[in-house]
């Protein structure tokens, strides 16, 4: 188990547990176990019910919660400074005495696939869903997080049971803390405590790296019929993963730039302000160990797909074709370290954000790290980064109608 501590200096503290263990390590379970487990191991352990547990914070004052991505199960929680040793033993009991009594299990089912099913009613977040499947066909990252109906109704006790003991490994975890102590001495209490959790297992954690995914099947233009009064439709392709350092920074910024929070991101300008055709558009990069994928997502009227999309594709185009001036360069660097910076400033943030890091590369980047290798970016590795994305060989769009 790897460990991160930072001063945060307020009277709150914030402290996760990060598990190596996503969606896409799901193969000999039944799909959809990972968000399940995240689910229930708050429903019981050989010392705690599943009330005391819901309750053990909360009435302090705090807050304890979890959630599930293609590559880990995150529980965090959020005390006052003086309950944070608490919260550190309550995240170490969830994952090493999970007991699944079945009528929390049961109850739990209902929950999770009223979720699935509520996903229905999204057409947004449903065409993203699918566009991930169809481009990582055959591969592990194109398991569905929540799984199915179908699916999540075959899991038992038993099998949640067996999923944790294979995965729940103290060298695929991180623990994070961002409270106002003392560095040093409380990631030592923090070790002690994993030693008494683990006893005889803390091992710190391995960086293996898979082999960088290669996408072998064509490009894929698709339209699905679904009734829905609005058109969702999602364009992009696969991107950088998390190791390529030079080319994933590139596209940090092209996607900011391109379709960013910011209400000048390009295609906002193009597409809401002056086309008025769309309600919202983004272009958002996920990274994953061996792969990445960068997806400009929007939702229109039926009679405006055209002109959006051929918007899209001349914005695209033109990142392409020309590289960006120095001083757009700079004001789109600024810009993205600025919102790191405020991100940053959050506690909560600052803890999810460290455990991330220690998964992934064993340690935490220091932010003047992360502003170096962005300040390094020129407005070339910009152009690559839009022709390697959005090349005619990768590109793929998937629109709901």
């Amino acid at each position: 188990m790897l460990y991160a501590v930072r001063n945060g200096g307020s009277a709150v503290g914030y402290c996760s547990l990060s598990i190596g263990c996503g969606t896409r390590d799901e193969e000999g379970f039944h799909s959809g176990i990972t968000h399940f487990t995240e689910h229930t191991l708050f429903k019981g352990t050989a010392k705690k019910s599943a009330s005391v547990i819901n309750s053990y914070l909360d009435r302090l004052g705090g807050e304890l919660n979890a959630y599930t991505t293609k590559e880990e199960i995150v529980l965090h929680a959020t005390v006052l400074k003086e309950d944070i040793r608490k919260a550190e033993s309550l995240l170490m009991e969830l994952v090493t005495g999970p007991r699944f009594p079945e009528k929390q299990v049961e109850t739990e089912r209902g929950v999770v696939i009223d979720e699935i099913n509520s996903c229905k009613d999204n057409p947004w977040e449903e065409a993203y869903d699918k566009f991930e499947e169809r481009l990582f066909t055959g591969h592990p990252l194109s398991r569905p997080v929540l799984g199915t109906a179908d699916s999540v109704s075959a899991i038992t006790s038993e099998e949640l049971l067996r999923f944790v003991e294979e995965k729940f490994r103290p060298e695929r975890m991180a623990f994070s803390l961002v409270a106002p102590v003392d560095e040093a001495k409380a990631e030592g209490e923090i070790r002690k405590m994993a030693s008494r959790f683990f006893p005889g297992k803390v091992a710190e954690a391995s960086s293996l790296r898979p082999p960088l995914f290669v996408r072998t099947a064509p490009p894929f233009d698709e339209m699905v019929e679904q009734g829905n009064h609005e058109v969702n439709a999602v364009i992009g392709g696969i991107a950088p993963s998390l190791y390529e350092e030079r080319e994933r920074m590139a596209t940090i910024l092209l996607a900011n730039i391109l379709g960013g929070p910011a209400s000048n991101s390009i295609l906002n300008e193009s597409l809401r302000e002056r086309g008025g055709w769309v309600y919202n558009v983004e272009c958002t990069y996920t990274q994953y160990s061996d792969t990445g994928i960068v997806a400009i997502s929007l939702g229109c009227e039926k009679d405006n797909v055209r002109k959006c999309c051929a918007a899209v594709r001349k914005e695209i185009l033109r990142l392409q074709m020309f590289p960006l001036s120095e001083a757009r360069l700079k004001a789109a660097k600024k810009q993205l370290l600025g919102q790191l910076a405020i991100s940053s400033d959050n506690g909560e943030t600052q803890c999810l954000s460290m455990g991330k890091s220690l998964l992934s590369y064993g340690s935490v980047t220091p932010e003047s790290t992360t502003k170096a290798k962005i300040e390094a970016v020129s407005s070339e590795d910009i152009q690559a980064a839009a022709c390697r994305v959005f090349g005619s060989d990768n590109l793929c769009r998937l629109i709901y109608f």
